[in-house]
């Protein structure tokens, strides 16, 4: 019996592939990434984005999403690589997608994968930058945190589909730094620094080993945001992947805008 073929011309091949850096801000923190990627491709149709498609009874445009945060965490560096079958520019791309997405996604910056650093996009990927804001005393967090950081392992326990499972939430973290709200010096700052990991270590995971190693519990639920998420420098600092050059006199990567 003959193989049952699709019908139709074969998908456009890919022509361009452009990376992009997008944002969940306000209510959308609450969106799954799910939720994230229904609205996106939504937005793709409707701004007219000559998509590559798969080949198949049931062609997808061809999307790669990268490290997506949690549900109900914020972020400013969010990233995602799409193939074009035409080649436009980046900027035009970014700016009709973000004209018809919901208020709170955001499209932030998009370049040629041919400009981008070499590797593929997980590759830069190395480590991630959260903001923890609590409703604490910022006195009680210090102590705690450089409790935690005494430590070289804490497992955690994580709920997952499967069960529970543990991780060494202490391993991951490069470095953490507690400061007073700058609007209320009663309010809590954590400043993470957090290794890619497998599984990834998440903001609830360090809330979780803080109270393992110093029996804190924030008084209320905290507001976590991801601020950078990238290659990690030798000084613990997280870079952009999307445009990184070299200093001629050291050689050193240094994140550009």
């Amino acid at each position: 019996m003959a193989r049952r073929q699709p019908e139709g011309p074969p998908p456009a091949p890919i022509v361009q592939r452009i990376r992009v850096q997008y944002a969940k801000r306000g209510r959308m923190r609450f969106s799954s990434h799910r939720d994230f990627a229904r609205a996106f491709e939504r937005s793709l149709r409707r701004a007219a984005v000559p998509m590559a498609y798969s080949a198949g009874f049931h062609p997808h445009p061809k999307i790669s999403y990268v490290g997506a945060a949690p549900t109900g965490v914020g972020s400013e560096a969010e990233y995602l690589e799409i193939a074009l079958a035409e080649r436009c520019e980046p900027a035009d791309v970014i700016a009709a997608i973000d004209a018809v997405l919901p208020d709170g996604l955001d499209m932030v910056l998009a370049v040629d994968v041919l400009d981008a650093p070499p590797g593929s996009l997980p590759d830069q990927i190395q480590a991630s930058h959260w903001r923890l804001e609590l409703a604490d005393d910022p006195a009680v967090l210090v102590e705690a945190v450089a409790e935690l950081m005494r430590h070289e392992s804490v497992m955690v326990d994580r709920l997952t589909k499967d069960g529970k499972r543990s991780i060494d939430a202490r391993a991951a973290i490069v470095t953490g730094i507690v400061s007073a709200g700058t609007e209320d010096q009663s309010r809590a700052i954590i400043e993470l620094v957090v290794r890619q990991a497998t599984p990834a270590v998440r903001p609830d995971d360090v809330l979780a080993a803080l109270t393992s190693v110093a029996g804190f519990a924030p008084s209320q639920p905290p507001r976590a945001t991801r601020l950078a998420q990238g290659p990690l420098s030798e000084n613990g600092a997280v870079g952009d992947p999307l445009r990184i050059t070299t200093v001629k006199d050291t050689g050193t990567p240094v994140s550009t805008r």
